[in-house]
Parts: structure tokens; sequence; C-alpha cells
């Protein structure tokens, strides 16, 4: 009798064993899928980004067609019933609140921001990858009849794809989907579909042609306190230039929509005061990504006041209503800032440039792990206790602001304290 009633106890257990193994089985083929299908599609939109750059390098009129570009952007949002886009905001929700992706999202994006970088738009690619990617795994996981929390999970896994498609980062790209939406709780379930959808997405997409960005600091000083004070003063004024850039953002916006109450004349005057800016500047350094002025800032090369003049270039292209994203512009401008830094104080400016990335991408992302993986993989490792230094101080002096107005922060940065509220 006892014999019967353990083997009866013992069932349940047996039972609950076999759905998580089907379950892990489930999730590495889906994270291989998804991996290998937007692997692809972000090789062509990575390609489609080189190549509109190509071209706006070579024909510089091409910046004064974007004022043009934003009235073809927001017919196109309007033509697909896209009257209030939140981009990259809508995609975090859908991880936090299960709201809906729709499918036209998938080519409206990916031909807003080639326009915007084909006309000269000051704009980043990875916020429109983090919507590219969440929009074809809600999609793709709605297509096979996932449920709601699947859905969740497959969303994080198509971000991760994307990112690591276009950056070239699995490490970072894995963990920030997992991380992004709500600060301080990390969603382990989809630790197996994200780091698997990352490092397929990411060699499919080298497979394809796609260059990793890569900035390795091959001569790192000594870690001694006199460096290491240096380096964390950096961190510090970072934070604190992420903090400013983070509101210049959000209040660009709102400027916006306060004094142009149509976004047709909106983003048409938005366009036409970038394209002043350029005329002022007197050079293309603040159009489209700027990867190459953050490789001149690694060399100490960059303008002392470039920083200053992509947050403004930025704020002013996205708070119209471009696309694009805005994490490579904080990479511009903790690069660029960096260098300055390190021209001012005589410290390394590769490893400066580093610093300020690594900084600047945590103070507006709140990802603390996400960019600490994020610098080891763009920098290399030899910088190590230096950026896990800036990492830690930019997290906790960058306090509750972020670029995602929907991200929240579960837990408070200064105490050990649940205060889930949305970052300023």
């Amino acid at each position: 009798m006892s014999v019967q009633n353990n083997a009866n106890s013992e069932e349940p257990h047996y039972k609950h064993q076999i759905r998580r193994l089907l379950s892990t089985l489930k999730w590495l083929v889906l994270g291989i899928i998804v991996g290998l299908i937007i692997g692809a599609v972000g090789a062509a939109f990575f390609h489609g980004i080189r190549l509109a750059t190509e071209f706006r390098k070579a024909h510089s009129f091409m910046i004064y067609l974007l004022p043009f570009a934003g009235l073809l952007i927001v017919f196109l949002y309007r033509l697909s019933k896209e009257y209030e886009d939140t981009g990259t905001n809508l995609v975090i929700t859908t991880i936090s609140a299960g709201d809906h992706l729709p499918k036209r999202k998938i080519p409206l994006i990916f031909v807003a921001t080639i326009l915007t970088h084909l006309c000269g738009g000051s704009a980043g690619r990875e916020s429109a990858a983090l919507q590219l990617g969440g929009s074809i795994g809600y999609n793709f996981g709605e297509l096979i009849k996932l449920d709601e929390n699947d859905c969740r999970i497959i969303t994080m896994c198509g971000m991760s794809a994307a990112f690591a498609a276009l950056f070239g980062t699995p490490m970072a790209a894995a963990f920030l989907a997992m991380e992004i939406e709500a600060v301080g709780v990390m969603y382990y379930a989809a630790l197996i579909p994200c780091v698997l959808s990352a490092l397929v997405s990411s060699t499919v997409a080298q497979h394809f042609g796609t260059v990793p960005d890569v900035f390795t600091v091959e001569i790192v000083p000594a870690f001694s306190i006199n460096n290491a004070i240096k380096g964390g003063v950096l961190a510090i004024l970072c934070a604190l230039i992420s903090i400013m850039f983070c509101i210049a953002m959000k209040k660009s916006g709102e400027l916006y929509k306060k004094f142009f109450k149509n976004p047709y004349i909106r983003i048409f005057v938005g366009g036409c005061l970038v394209v002043v800016l350029t005329l002022i500047v007197g050079n293309n350094y603040y159009n489209g990504a700027g990867m190459d002025i953050i490789e001149l800032a690694t060399r100490g090369e960059a303008p002392y006041m470039a920083f200053a003049f992509k947050m403004l270039f930025t704020a002013v292209t996205i708070g119209a209503g471009y696309k694009g994203g805005e994490i490579v512009p904080a990479l511009f401008i903790g690069a660029t800032f960096g260098s300055l830094y390190s021209q001012i104080f005589g410290f390394n400016a590769a490893l400066c440039s580093a610093i300020g990335m690594g900084a600047l991408f945590c103070g507006i992302t709140n990802c603390p792990i996400s960019s600490l993986l994020l610098c080891f993989e763009m920098f290399g490792y030899k910088g190590m206790p230096y950026y896990l230094i800036a990492i830690a101080l930019s997290y906790t002096f960058s306090g509750y602001y972020g670029v995602y107005g929907s991200q929240k922060i579960m837990y408070s940065k200064f105490h050990n304290k649940y205060i889930n509220q949305k970052t300023r």
C-alpha cells in the first residue's frame, strides 16, 4: 500500500518535469527560428541604412530633401492608421502589459528609418531594430498561436535578435531585452530563447555581410587609485549628460506638439531646422548615425563641442517625428565627450571614449548588465575595471531618468526599496 502511495505521489512531479523539458525544447526551437528570420531581416536593414548613408554622403543635396522625406514618413504612417506612434515604448509595454503590435509596423519602421538616414536626419538605428525585432517576434508568436505570456517572451526574443544583428553584440542583446522593461527585475524565463536568437541572428547577419561595431581599446593605463578616480569622474559627468539627453529628447517632442499640432507641419519644420543647423555648423558630422565621428573620438580627434551638437541635432530630429533611435546618438555623445575629457586631463583617448559610451548607454537605458556586456563586446576586456566602475556610477547618478517613458524602475537605485515608478 505504501509503495503504491509513493508511486502516486511521484506521478505529478514526473509530469511536471516532462512539461519543463517540452517547454525548454520549444524555446530552443523557437529561439533558433526567430534568430534565422530576424538575422536575415536585420542584415537587409543594416545594408539598407549603409547604402542610404553612402548615397547621402556622396550627394550632399540630399539634406535639403529631409523636410519632404518627413512628409512622406507621416503620410505612410497615417495611411497605415498609425496616428500616435510611440516607437520602442510600444514594444516595451507589449512585454509588460501585452499590448498588440500590428504587422504593419514592420515595413513602416524599416522604410521610415532608411528615409531618415538617406536625407540626413540625426538618428540611430537600434530603437528601430528593437521595434522591428519585437514586432516580428510578436506577430510570429500570434501566427503559431502562442498564448499571451509566451508572446511576451518571443517579443523579447525578437528584440534580442534584431539588436544582435545590427550591432554584432549578442551578449548585450540577449540581456537588454530581458532587462529593459522593468529595471531591477530580469525575465529569466526568456533566457534560453533570447540567448539563442541573439547568437543565431548575429551569425546569420554577419554571413550576409554585416560588420559588428567594434572599437577595441588596445592600450589601457594601469588601474590605480588616481586613474580610477579619473575614470569615475568621467562616468559621473556622463551620467549627468545622460539626464540632459533624456530631458532634451522628451521636451523636444512636447515643444513640437505644443507649437505644431499638425504632424505634417511638425515634421516639415523639424526637417528645415536640421537643414539650417547643418548649414550653420558647416559639415555633416551630426547627420545620420555618425559612426565615423565615434572613430575620430577614440583617437582623440573629435571636435570639442561635438557631444552638445549631436544632442541638439538628435532632439530636433526625433522630436519632430523622424524615425531611428537614441542609442547610437548616445554612444556618439559619450564617445565625443570622453574624447574632450581625455584632451583636458591628458588621459587615454580610446579608454575615455569607451567609458563615455558605456556610461551614456547605461544612463539612458538603465540597463547596467547589458551596458557592461556591451563594453566587453565593443571595446574588449582589457579595460574591465574602468567599465565596471563607470557602469555602476552611471547607473546610480543618472537617477530615475530614461529615454523610454514606458520603462519602469521597480527597485530604488539608492535604497533596498520597491518603488515601481516610470522613468522621468
